[in-house]
């Protein structure tokens, strides 16, 4: 043993306090003179109660929150089922080593030894169970560290309160002939979360917003309310990265929104400064050590956290990553080709807990990203961003306009937007964008829509010709988008001018010329131009029948919407006899619950009303309103409107109770969804006016 060490050991015998001195005392001469073997090495346990308290991190002032999180795992020890060990796990700055200092502190005098263990190195680990030993009597110094473990583990499996804690431990084989047993208990903090055989699982996740907000004003005297949240949301409700920015604004004297702006441009920069005192390391410092420890051990699962960190801080699902096998280079593609061969790749990842797994799929935190993204791109020639890419684009969620496609489509959007497609020149990127600005519309959410387009816009103007198919896709889904928003004079002046481009580009029959015809005339029809929308509509049916075929769609879309048209023109008979057949056939290709399929039940509905066959009127609506509700949700744009219908239906037919009801729901949604103005709130407030004159009340 080096000088040092013997100082430690003196260390550790100095913090024993009362009874148990004689024992240490005869236990140290023995060893001294080598007089026994190491079966005979291990002293009875101390005649009475030792108090040692082992090298614990001074308590945090500032730590805030976890209170549920101390009692459970306070309730869960005290219970000793199935076993009086915990494993705090999760990911680096979490606060793992936070949380079990504080318990450490706080239930302190439930303890007559409480001690603490860097548990990082197996080398350093025994060097503190001795003077574990030392500090309860049961092993002297010098002993071997074979004698020392089994002192150690056979005194406290004897010695009751006792709360040994094992800090930053690798994974269980680490500490498998460490961890003691007894009437006492143990506390482990680890990335890993493979400890179900050892000791309990306990996961630490981030903190909630309000003790988020609870700790930055504790480190930032004078930080405002809604400062505090929007710093706990840029950080991500992070631990680490709070205190590392309570620090730093602190220090410098700089407002939150200058942090959280920096934080947007420099995150990995950022987060290399303001170390916390009570903290080791910085987030940068913490989150860049595992990951290049990762790439030392395992090079294809650092690259999957490479690709990680170039998604959102969202679930990405396995099977998209699966499915990219085969884009993916080298062991990287093949092990994840490979059933099992994936799910150790996984586990070698999520070990590190630089991101973690569920049945979403792999989530890397924010921050997280930003570091790794930093460390990543010092290679120029990084594959990450394009693997990224093949990564979302090799799942295909499927027809943007079907509601059956929607929930595939909803976890792409937050890759989507971390990919920035208006500035990528991946046709398969542009391809999933330009559909995911389609399923956007079809879903009802016009604003995001309409923000995207304009977006994507942008940014492919200056890099592809005018004619280019994605481009003109994307203005016609802002073509949608705006008549969504009731914004109409817009919507047909981008629809003529993109109509007259795909004309010039490639005919009258094209498919894309058709659809981009199809939503003008709905423009025209919107904007009271009936007999417009008729002419072009007609033209469009003929085209689309010779160049799709009755079937096909979009086809079907210009049936419903001549329908529409010879309606608002008062020729019931002929807009029954349209959607009599364009009706079934949407039934039969798209699915009964498909908004087209819904829009011709409406159509073929609105004509019956025409005709003054209210209760076959009556009958459609409900069923398009029930179906509406299930399959696109309360406030699509499609269900209103059946809900619209339906009461007009109510009111001729005398229910004017009824009528008055649904109206004012459906008003009460149409303002909420799409605004007090929209014309479209204006004619269900104009409907609801008439239910209560009719019920005597005022106009």
């Amino acid at each position: 043993m080096t000088g040092n060490d013997g100082g430690r050991r003196e260390a550790g015998m100095r913090q024993v306090v009362g009874a148990g001195r004689d024992s240490y005392a005869a236990a140290r001469d023995i060893y001294v003179a080598g007089a026994i073997s190491v079966n005979q090495a291990l002293p009875p346990p101390a005649a009475g109660p030792v108090r040692a308290w082992g090298d614990v991190p001074v308590r945090n002032a500032a730590f805030a929150g976890r209170e549920a999180q101390l009692g459970a795992i306070r309730e869960s020890l005290l219970s000793g089922r199935p076993a009086a060990a915990r494993a705090l796990h999760g990911m680096g700055g979490v606060g793992k080593t936070q949380l079990a200092i504080e318990y450490a502190h706080r239930f302190a005098g439930e303890y007559d030894v409480v001690w603490w263990l860097d548990s990082e190195n197996v080398v350093l680990l025994a060097q503190q169970y001795a003077d574990l030993a030392l500090a309860i009597g049961c092993a002297g110094p010098g002993a071997p560290q074979e004698v020392v473990r089994r002192a150690v583990r056979s005194d406290l499996h004897q010695r009751p309160g006792w709360l040994v804690i094992f800090d930053n431990a690798a994974d269980p084989g680490s500490l498998r002939d460490w961890l003691p047993s007894g009437p006492g208990h143990v506390l482990i903090t680890s990335r890993s979360a493979a400890w179900a055989e050892l000791a309990v699982p306990v996961p630490v996740g981030v903190l909630a917003r309000a003790e988020s907000v609870e700790l930055l004003r504790k480190r930032v005297p004078g930080l405002a309310g809604p400062d505090a949240v929007k710093l706990a949301e840029a950080l991500g409700d992070l631990p680490l990265a709070m205190a590392q920015a309570g620090a730093y604004l602190a220090e410098a004297r700089l407002p939150a929104g200058d942090y959280v702006a920096l934080l947007e441009d420099r995150a990995a920069d950022l987060l290399c400064e303001g170390k916390p005192a009570t903290y080791r390391d910085t987030l940068a410092s913490v989150t860049t050590l595992a990951y290049d420890q990762l790439r030392s051990t395992d090079e294809d699962a650092a690259g999957l956290a490479a690709i990680c960190a170039f998604l959102a801080p969202e679930p990405v699902p396995v099977h998209w990553l699966v499915n990219a096998a085969a884009r993916l280079p080298g062991g990287l593609g093949a092990r994840l080709g490979d059933p099992m061969a994936s799910r150790a790749l996984l586990a070698a990842l999520t070990r590190t807990a630089l991101a973690r797994l569920d049945d979403a799929g792999l989530t890397m935190h924010r921050l997280t990203q930003a570091i790794i993204r930093a460390r990543v791109l010092q290679d120029a020639a990084c594959p990450a961003p394009e693997l990224a890419v093949a990564a979302v684009t090799a799942s295909a969620p499927g027809d943007p306009n079907a509601p059956r496609a929607w929930p595939c489509w909803a976890p792409v959007m937050p890759h989507l937007a971390a990919l920035d497609p208006a500035t990528s020149g991946s046709s398969e990127l542009r391809s999933l964008a330009a559909g995911a600005v389609r399923y956007l519309v079809q879903r009802g959410d016009a604003p995001a829509a309409l923000a995207m387009a304009r977006q994507l816009r942008a940014g492919w103007a200056a890099r592809f010709p005018a004619e280019d198919r994605l481009t003109l896709s994307v203005r016609n889904a802002m073509v949608g988008a705006l008549s969504f928003l009731g914004r109409l004079a817009e919507a047909r002046a981008e629809a003529e001018h993109l109509l007259a481009g795909h004309r010039r580009a490639f005919g009258d029959d094209d498919p894309g010329t058709l659809t981009v015809a199809s939503n003008l005339a709905n423009n025209l029809r919107d904007l009271g131009q009936h007999e417009d929308a008729r002419r072009l509509d007609e033209d469009t049916l003929a085209r689309s029948r010779r160049a799709l075929g009755d079937d096909h769609p979009e086809t079907l879309r210009s049936a419903s919407n001549l329908a529409a048209d010879l309606c608002a023109l008062g020729s019931y008979d002929a807009a029954v006899a349209i959607e009599k057949d364009a009706w079934p056939r949407s039934r039969r290709k798209l699915g009964d619950d498909h908004p087209e399929t819904l829009r011709s039940a409406g159509n073929l509905a609105d004509a019956y009303r025409g005709l003054g066959q209210h209760q076959a009127a009556r009958e459609l609506d409900e069923d398009t309103l029930e179906r509406g509700q299930r399959a696109l949700g309360d406030d699509h744009p499609r269900t209103l409107w059946a809900a619209f219908n339906l009461a007009a239906d109510l009111r001729e037919m005398g229910a004017h109770q009824a009528a008055r009801e649904l109206d004012e729901e459906t008003l009460q949604r149409r303002r909420r969804v799409l605004g007090e103005d929209h014309p479209l709130t204006t004619r269900s407030a104009e409907s609801l006016a008439k239910d209560i004159q009719l019920l005597g009340g005022p106009a």
